[in-house]
């Protein structure tokens, strides 16, 4: 049987203050009237975005309408992901064309998920330009992507695992990393 150890990386007050700085940068990227849109991925991206788009409210006064994105059907490894993909509608209550879209998701790795996020996006208009923000990047990318905005940079081994819980999803707020020996 495996031994699998679980090392905290952040706290729910330090991913509450690295949430407080992803949306201070992307308020001062796209100043007052610039047209942008916060789209959360499916599962994890989309209480992040919402608890980005609270920060921005409480603390910098504004306000960017916010969707959802589920991937499943533009993975490039639909094959392993099971015979029937649950997936779930695209909820953009907005036209993203000529909008600034910053994506949410909780772990940045391989880049895969993003590449077909992007994909998603582009089948449901031509935005003006897509950034990125994310709770961890923990390196070993296969494709040229990197985030905007990053709560919290690791560097990981392939044996580990980054595991990010938000309240709505999991119960509670933490990061943590859990490695398999």
């Amino acid at each position: 049987m495996a031994n699998v150890t679980t090392i905290p990386l952040m706290t729910a007050e330090d991913m509450k203050t690295a949430m407080v700085g992803i949306a201070a940068g992307i308020c001062l990227d796209f100043p007052q009237n610039t047209p942008c849109a916060l789209v959360g991925i499916k599962s994890r991206g989309i209480p992040m975005a919402n608890y980005i788009a609270k920060a921005m409210k409480e603390t910098f006064k504004r306000e960017m309408p916010i969707g959802t994105l589920d991937i499943n059907l533009y993975r490039d490894d639909l094959s392993e992901v099971g015979d029937a993909p649950v997936v779930k509608p695209v909820q953009l209550p907005f036209d993203i064309t000529g909008m600034n879209v910053i994506l949410f998701d909780d772990v940045l790795f391989t880049g895969r998920t993003i590449r077909a996020a992007m994909d998603a996006l582009i089948d449901h208009g031509r935005p003006a330009s897509i950034k990125l923000a994310v709770m961890v990047d923990r390196g070993f990318r296969e494709f040229p992507i990197q985030a905007d905005y990053v709560g919290k940079r690791i560097q990981t081994t392939m044996k580990q695992n980054v595991k990010v819980c938000f309240e709505e999803t999991d119960g509670k707020i933490e990061c943590y990393i859990k490695e398999t020996q």
